[in-house]
């Protein structure tokens, strides 16, 4: 099976993946000092903590292993962390989500959307990966901006599984982007 480069440049910031506990300060203080910023979208940052931290980085070398999902660490030059994105598969073999958030310090300059891009054409040097999707509350919009300025097709509404984020309505949207033709 193809796995995607480890260390994906993107100019002022690198994709990096997570490098297990050895990343453990860093990774809990990016969540820490974004918990606010997460949570109104992000159920998963109420159970933040040290031990969710350090089970995070123990799945990410098992989980990048097995295909199932790829993390990256988004860094700037000089080492701080911005966020993070990933790739990961869902029901259908052909195609894979992205997924993407920022440190509240990263926002406004266009690093998800970038990194965003980084990760989309990686995910088409698999030559497995047919499609991408991206799915995020329909009430997110700035997470609705990245897959727009992207060039990916919003395909329909779904609603969510439970729990609803605190700002969510709990409708999903997912957009796709198909492989571009002579990409193999």
């Amino acid at each position: 099976m193809a796995r995607p480069r480890q260390i994906i440049e993107c100019g002022d910031f690198v994709l990096r993946r997570w490098q297990g506990q050895s990343d453990y300060a860093s990774a809990f203080t990016l969540i820490e000092e974004s918990v606010e910023h997460l949570l109104p979208w992000e159920p998963w940052v109420a159970r933040h903590g040290e031990a969710a931290t350090r089970d995070f980085l123990a799945k990410a070398g098992t989980n990048w292993a097995s295909g199932d999902v790829y993390n990256y660490a988004i860094e700037a030059d000089g080492g701080a962390l911005l966020g993070m994105c990933q790739s990961y598969r869902y029901a259908d073999p052909r195609g894979r989500r992205l997924g993407y958030w920022l440190h509240p310090a990263a926002t406004g300059r266009g690093i998800a959307t970038r990194a965003t891009a980084a990760l989309v054409a990686e995910m088409f040097t698999l030559p497995e990966v047919e499609y991408l999707e991206i799915e995020h509350d329909v009430a997110n919009t700035a997470s609705a901006a990245v897959p727009r300025r992207l060039g990916f097709t919003e395909l329909r509404h779904e609603q969510g599984t439970p729990p609803t984020a605190a700002a969510g309505s709990g409708t999903f949207a997912i957009w796709r982007l198909d492989r571009p033709s002579g990409v193999s």
